[in-house]
């Protein structure tokens, strides 16, 4: 597998335009295969080795597993753990400094985390951006079903302006990004295992009381 270490400008520029006018954007093809298939082999591993664990709602001394909302097994990225992963948090590095230059958003960081749905998972409709906390202002999902089929299931639904729907198949290779608090969205069942990265870009956070 060989390192990503840029992204075309056209691909920066369409992400940053769709955003402002849409708030949303999908990059059906964002990163090679080969990259698609090192990240989905180090979700695996991790997942066998343990590593994974059921994801909680809420924040802080407030969360707790609730399998009736989500049903996602999660782990953390930190840098330095894998070329794959270094490679994948680069990328994610352009496009944060694309963000800024484009819609002055002043994102500081970024982060992100393995997301497996098993068979029988899904996430309830919810936002990304917690109300006592502001910092987080663009989700990334970047997708690594290999061989996807449209009856795995597992589908992105995103709630649009003007009451209309939106579901997006989790192909792998594909990102999707929206505005953390404006995107009410929500995971279909998946029918089929399910491996995602997820992510947020954030800015320096204003608590909120």
């Amino acid at each position: 597998m060989r390192a990503m270490h840029t992204l075309p400008d056209p691909m920066l520029q369409r992400i940053v335009d769709d955003l402002a006018e849409h708030g949303w954007s999908q990059q059906d093809v964002f990163i090679p295969e080969s990259l698609t298939l090192a990240l989905a082999t180090e979700c695996h591993e991790r997942a066998a080795a343990g590593q994974l664990a059921p994801a909680a709602v809420g924040r802080g001394e407030a969360q707790e597993v609730r399998e009736g909302i989500r049903g996602d097994h999660i782990q953390w990225l930190e840098p330095g753990e894998s070329a794959a992963c270094d490679a994948y948090l680069m990328l994610m590095g352009h496009v944060r400094l694309a963000l800024n230059r484009g819609l002055f958003l002043g994102l500081e960081d970024y982060e992100s985390h393995f997301a497996m749905y098993p068979p029988g998972a899904f996430y309830r409709r919810h936002v990304d951006r917690f109300r006592d906390d502001d910092r987080r202002m663009v989700s990334a999902v970047l997708y690594l079903n290999e061989g996807w089929q449209p009856e795995h299931g597992g589908q992105l639904r995103m709630y649009l302006k003007g009451g209309r729907e939106h579901d997006i198949n989790p192909v792998g290779g594909s990102l999707v990004l929206f505005l953390s608090g404006e995107m009410p969205h929500e995971v279909l069942l998946a029918h089929h295992e399910r491996l995602s990265l997820t992510g947020w870009f954030r800015r320096r956070g204003t608590d909120i009381f």
